[in-house]
């Protein structure tokens, strides 16, 4: 493998990375500041949690132009970083918060849409051990970068009146110049013969339907991916069914300005990637996934306790926002790099592209389901309920990882 290729693909995973920091910080708190700014109403914020997840189930769409198809995944990564990107900015002359929801529903397609690529590319260009170092070294990138933001973001948001309108071009604009460092990836040569000629419904099939009859054949043939995919389906929920309620939490109950949210939700989210990704990375190497992916849920599950106490203690906020990052950091790891390692010597696409559908899935279902919950109860209840499909989660993924155990001391002797 050229030391050149591998570099080259190097930098640009970083560069596009770090670029794009600014901009994934303010877009974590599109709800707020739409909440704070434009008033919407809670199906609109609700709206806008469950496109984060469900744009998932077209990101599939996107990946499947490069399934066997090497040769496009240089063009798949450009694109989706152009197109992502491009509507924001236009964000001065908006008007509609359903034009901007929409925007934001299209970047969250492409930015998971993209993901099967860039771990394919990975896995052809580097060595397994040093993709995943790369992925951890992503992930701190991210949260390093965002730990910066309040010192900035938040002050301008705080003082300044409508001026996120003007950093979402600006922020926009650094994503976009990410680009120039994709182009400098080599294309990967397809060795395989072009595909026949094909009328429109064979077309129609392959793009429609094929990303969920080949991801349910995946499933269903291998049972490890699919316990992978129940344990990380529980753990998510956890997380994402409480959702609807926090922006409404963050504002009325907590009275958060805009830089105590990104303090929260960056500084100290950073602050715990940051601490845990070495830890990470070696045990990822000693432990099988399982048994990794049980940690980071059990600490997914902490989350929402001290979210809650933050009521009568204002510290354990940024504590609660601290301990996300820690598991978070364990999270990206593990999801990012389940593909590649399921896949072993095969393509890692279908398998990547498997677990953006079934966070899409997801997604279609838990925030609406909170939000309904959170309707007829308080968020007291429903962050308590998110913690307990957390738990749920590690307890599911460590008894599999026991039972993996048995089953490989069982053959041995």
């Amino acid at each position: 493998m050229s030391a050149s290729i591998e570099q080259k693909t190097r930098s640009a995973y970083l560069w596009t990375r770090l670029l794009s920091v600014p901009f994934w910080g303010l877009i974590s708190l599109l709800s707020m500041i739409l909440y704070k700014d434009m008033q919407i109403s809670p199906l609109q914020i609700t709206l806008i949690l469950t496109l984060k997840p469900m744009s998932a189930l077209l990101a599939p769409y996107w990946s499947q132009a490069i399934h066997q198809k090497p040769h496009r995944l240089l063009s798949n990564m450009v694109w989706a970083n152009i197109l992502r990107f491009l509507p924001f900015l236009f964000m001065p002359w908006i008007s509609s918060a359903w034009v901007i929801i929409l925007a934001f529903g299209a970047y969250m397609m492409l930015y998971r849409g993209v993901i099967p690529a860039w771990m394919e590319t990975i896995k052809c260009n580097m060595p397994p051990q040093q993709g995943e170092k790369l992925i951890s070294f992503g992930s701190t990138i991210d949260y390093c970068g965002t730990a910066l933001l309040p010192f900035g973001l938040g002050i301008l948001l705080d003082q300044y009146e409508q001026s996120w309108r003007w950093l979402f071009p600006l922020t926009a604009g650094l994503g976009l110049i990410s680009t120039l460092f994709l182009l400098r990836i080599p294309r990967i040569k397809n060795e395989q013969e072009p595909p026949p000629h094909q009328g429109f419904w064979q077309i129609f099939k392959e793009t429609a339907v094929n990303p969920w009859k080949q991801s349910w054949g995946l499933v269903r043939e291998n049972s490890g991916f699919a316990a992978y995919q129940i344990g990380f389906m529980l753990g998510g929920a956890g997380l994402m069914i409480m959702q609807p309620a926090l922006p409404i939490f963050f504002v009325d109950v907590l009275n958060l300005s805009y830089t105590n949210m990104l303090l929260a939700l960056t500084a100290f989210k950073g602050i715990g990637v940051v601490i845990a990704s070495p830890f990470w990375l070696k045990l990822f190497q000693k432990r099988d996934i399982y048994y990794f992916s049980g940690l980071v849920t059990a600490l997914a599950g902490l989350f929402p306790l001290f979210l809650l106490g933050a009521q009568f203690n204002p510290l354990l906020l940024y504590a609660a926002y601290a301990l996300y990052g820690i598991m978070q950091s364990g999270s990206e790891l593990s999801w990012h790099m389940s593909g590649p390692i399921f896949a072993k010597e095969k393509e890692s696409t279908l398998y990547s592209g498997t677990n953006v559908l079934t966070v899409g899935i997801r997604g279609c279902i838990v925030p609406a389901l909170g939000a309904l919950l959170f309707s007829m109860t308080n968020s007291t209840t429903i962050i308590l309920l998110g913690s307990l499909f957390c738990f749920l989660s590690n307890r599911y993924l460590m008894n599999y990882s026991k039972k993996l155990k048995f089953i490989v001391n069982k053959s041995i002797s």
